[in-house]
Parts: C-alpha cells; sequence; structure tokens
C-alpha cells in the first residue's frame, strides 16, 4: 500500500511535535509545508527533514498548496481562529484533516464544519492529549458501563504559568485566538471532561478574570449536562507552579482520579477500597492522536475524535464567554 501524503498547514512548535512523531510512522510521507510565508515553511523543513528523502516542498499558500500537491491528508497546527476556513479549504479539496483543539472557536462553525465532513466522508481528526492514552479509554468505559455505578460529579483543575508565557504572541490577541488560557491549555482538561462525559452540556455558569490581559487567565466554571452530570473546573493562567492538572470523576460507588492534561496516571477507588491494579492494559492505548489519524485513514483503527467532539467543546466554551459576559447562566444555542 502506498503511503499516506501529508501536508503540514502551520509550522510553529506545536506542528513540529506533530512532524517528528509522523516521521517516525511507516505509512506517511510529509509532502509539503506551509505558513505565512516560504521562508518559515523551508526553515522549518530544513530544520526537521535535513535526513529526509524527497523533502517537503515550501509554500505560504494554502489554496495553492493543495491544488499543486493534491495531498491525501493535512495537519493544520495553527491559530485556534484560522481553524474553520483552513479546514473547510482541506475537506473541499478531498483531503483527511487533523485539527489541533480547539476544532473551531464558535458552535456556529463547528456545525457548518460537521457537515461538511459528513458531505465529503473523509475522516477528521481532533488533537486531544488525552482520548488516545489507555487511562482515559478505562475511564470512558467504566462510565458507559457504569463500572462504579452511576457517574454523578466532576472536578478538576490546571496551573500554568500561562499569561506571563505567550505575552506578546498570537495566543494573547483575540482575533486569532479566540480567547485565552480555557480555549488553549485549559481546553485539555475541558476536553477531556467532555469528551469522557458524552453528553451534551445543559447550562453554565462562568466567572473570568483576565488579569489585565486582553484574554482569559483565570476561570471557574461550573457546567450541567444533558445526563445529570455536574463537573466543576478552574483553569489558571496565572500559576508559577509547575505540572498542576488534576480531575476526580465521583460515582455512586467509586471515584476516578486521574491526569486530566495527558492521561499519565490514574488512580482508581471501588466503593470504599483503592484498587492496587486496575485492569489497564496496553491496547487500550490508542498511541499518539496523529498516528490514531493515520491509522484510521488507513482502517486498521477507529479515530478516537471526531466533529462531535468538537461541536460539544464549542457550544461550551460559546456558553463559558456568554455566562461571564452576563453574569448569569448560560445555556448553549444548539442547532435545532
Amino acid at each position: 500500500m502506498s503511503k499516506i501524503r501529508l501536508a503540514m498547514i502551520g509550522c510553529g512548535g506545536n506542528s513540529s511535535g506533530h512532524a517528528n512523531s509522523l516521521k517516525r510512522h511507516p505509512d506517511v510521507q510529509i509532502v509539503s509545508a506551509c505558513d505565512v510565508n516560504t521562508q518559515i515553511a523551508q526553515n522549518y523543513i530544513d530544520r526537521l527533514f535535513a535526513d529526509v528523502t524527497p523533502k517537503p516542498v515550501a509554500y505560504d499558500n494554502i489554496p495553492k498548496m493543495l491544488s499543486e500537491i493534491k495531498p491525501d491528508a493535512v495537519l493544520i497546527s495553527t491559530p485556534h481562529t484560522l481553524h474553520f476556513e483552513q479546514g473547510m479549504m482541506a475537506l473541499d479539496a478531498g483531503c483527511h484533516v487533523f485539527m489541533e483543539k480547539p476544532m473551531v472557536t464558535s458552535s456556529e462553525h463547528a456545525y457548518i464544519l460537521a457537515d461538511k465532513v459528513k458531505e465529503t466522508g473523509k475522516i477528521f481528526v481532533i488533537g486531544y492529549n488525552t482520548s488516545c492514552s489507555a487511562n482515559f479509554y478505562y475511564l470512558r468505559e467504566q462510565i458507559r458501563n457504569k463500572g462504579f455505578g452511576k457517574l454523578e460529579l466532576v472536578i478538576g483543575y490546571i496551573t500554568q504559568n500561562w499569561l506571563k508565557a505567550t505575552i506578546g504572541t498570537w495566543r494573547q490577541k483575540p482575533e486569532l485566538s479566540g480567547g485565552g488560557q480555557a480555549y488553549d491549555s485549559g481546553a485539555h482538561l475541558l476536553n477531556s471532561l467532555c469528551w469522557s462525559v458524552e453528553s451534551p452540556v445543559a447550562e453554565v455558569f462562568s466567572f473570568i478574570d483576565n488579569c489585565g490581559s486582553p484574554v482569559d487567565i483565570n476561570s471557574s466554571t461550573n457546567i450541567r449536562f444533558q445526563n445529570g452530570v455536574m463537573a466543576s473546573i478552574v483553569i489558571s493562567g496565572n500559576c508559577p507552579s509547575p505540572g498542576g492538572s488534576h480531575m476526580a470523576f465521583i460515582f455512586d460507588n467509586g471515584r476516578v482520579e486521574i491526569d486530566g492534561w495527558g492521561g499519565g496516571w490514574i488512580r482508581v477507588f471501588e466503593g470504599g477500597k483503592f484498587v492496587e491494579n486496575p485492569p489497564i492494559t496496553p491496547e487500550m492505548s490508542a498511541g499518539p492522536s496523529d498516528h490514531n489519524f493515520i491509522n484510521a485513514i488507513l482502517g486498521k483503527a477507529e479515530p478516537r475524535t471526531n466533529v462531535m467532539n468538537g461541536i460539544i467543546h464549542s457550544e461550551l466554551m460559546d456558553a463559558i464567554y456568554e455566562s461571564a459576559r452576563t453574569g448569569m447562566p448560560a445555556r448553549p444555542k444548539r442547532r435545532s
């Protein structure tokens, strides 16, 4: 079978991580890289593909790249508000799409993109940190099968020195980021929550503090899902203490504590007892999310994420910002 010909849209640090990961996939050939000017793309190619033949081709124009290279798939890792237009272009060009989180920055765009994915029949995967991990797969199966009874509550927090680390970058420019810490690093926690609970959001109440920035830095949000699960999530972007991420899923007969950032650790309690060795196997892992994308294209795996995950997250974010703006609970404006 011929290799999947993949184009990289966006040549920043996150994209570099995906390039290094996908270079190791035996069924992938990275054929092009595109950014706002060809020199950025060429520097990316020179740095990451020095030992690769043939080398990817540098571009500064996405439609031109799609037309000339005709890739099978694209990986989009660009500022958040650009995702929608770039994703639509790639799908119209007949490409499978890997989209870095957040999928888009409005629920209206999320529904339009979902329609396009359905129309084209292409594989569409969102780059969540935790969905491919064995620990979160185990957790979601327990929720689905009521292994610890009914899931009732979820709490979680993340801390990061985000405010100082992102000063002067596109991440603090609303026209490019769509929002602040809640849409950036905080999205990993919110995606872990929504991916696991698997229910649309019913109601949200949120407080936000921009800490002098144009975008949100700290937020405290209460969420009620349509299936009755309630959650409380705190996202901190002004804390220098490293490695701060924790979630607890609370059932009527147990509790699961887990790393909401990457799914790297888990603690399981059934009834009143700590479970020393929960039945988590290597087969529960789907590998890196970008490898899951390629394997799904090849029919070797089921994609762990899809546009519905992006819709729920977009509706949640719209409601978070509306609630913080009005000082009142907000309900997602769902397509009828």
